[in-house]
C-alpha cells in the first residue's frame, strides 16, 4: 500500500501535537514556530481576573469564560494551522462551546479572546493579532502592560482587524456587542 509522503507542514504539526511541555508551561504553534511559554506572573493573572469578572457580570449577553483554551486557527501561506492558547476566551453561554470540546477546538462561536502581554509582547501585539483576525475571531482584547494601554480590535478581515480603539489604563473602554458595556480599567493601574 503506497502512502503519500508527509509535507513539512504535516511533520511540524505532528511534532507539535506530540510535544509534552513541562508542567505549568504552555506550547503553541504560531505561524510555523513552536513557542513554549513559562507560567505567568501574578500581575498577569490579576489583569485577566479583573477583566473576566467584569465581562461575566456586565455583558449584555451571558458569557462563559475559559482560561488557556487551545484554539485551532487558520494560518497563512504554507504554515500549518495555528494552535494558539489565549489567556482568556469568551463565548456566549447559550452555545456551551466548551462542553465536550477537544483540547484544541475550532474558534467558531468564540466572541472574544484576551491576551495580556508577558515575556514576548510583540507576539501578542502583532503575530497573535493576525492569527486571531485570520481565524475570524470577532474581538481581540489586548492588555499591554509595557505601554499601560488596553486595545479592543474588531472587524476581522483577512490578516488583520480593520478597526481598533486604544486607551490608557484608567479610561473606560467601550466593548461592542455582544458585550455592550464600558470596561473599567482603573484597577489595572
Amino acid at each position: 500500500m503506497a502512502h503519500e509522503p508527509l509535507t513539512q507542514e504535516d511533520v511540524l504539526l505532528e511534532g507539535f501535537l506530540a510535544l509534552d511541555a513541562p508542567e505549568g508551561f504552555r506550547a503553541e504553534l504560531v505561524e510555523g514556530e513552536i513557542v513554549v511559554s513559562p507560567p505567568p506572573d501574578g500581575d498577569h493573572e490579576d489583569y485577566i481576573n479583573r477583566i473576566m469578572k467584569q465581562v461575566i457580570r456586565r455583558s449584555r449577553t451571558d458569557m462563559d469564560f475559559s482560561g488557556n483554551k487551545g484554539l485551532k486557527l487558520r494560518s497563512g501561506g504554507a504554515c500549518p494551522k495555528n494552535h494558539v492558547i489565549p489567556d482568556g476566551t469568551f463565548a456566549p453561554s447559550e452555545l456551551r462551546l466548551y462542553r465536550g470540546a477537544d483540547s484544541w477546538m475550532p474558534c467558531d462561536g468564540v466572541a472574544m479572546v484576551l491576551e495580556v502581554t508577558s515575556t514576548k509582547p510583540e507576539a501578542d501585539r502583532e503575530t497573535k493579532r493576525r492569527c486571531y483576525a485570520r481565524g475570524g475571531v470577532p474581538l481581540y482584547l489586548l492588555v499591554d502592560r509595557e505601554t499601560a494601554q488596553i486595545t479592543v480590535f474588531s472587524d476581522p478581515q483577512d490578516d488583520d482587524y480593520r478597526e481598533h480603539r486604544t486607551l490608557p489604563f484608567g479610561k473606560p473602554l467601550a466593548l461592542p456587542e455582544p458585550f455592550a458595556f464600558d470596561l473599567e480599567t482603573g484597577d489595572l493601574l
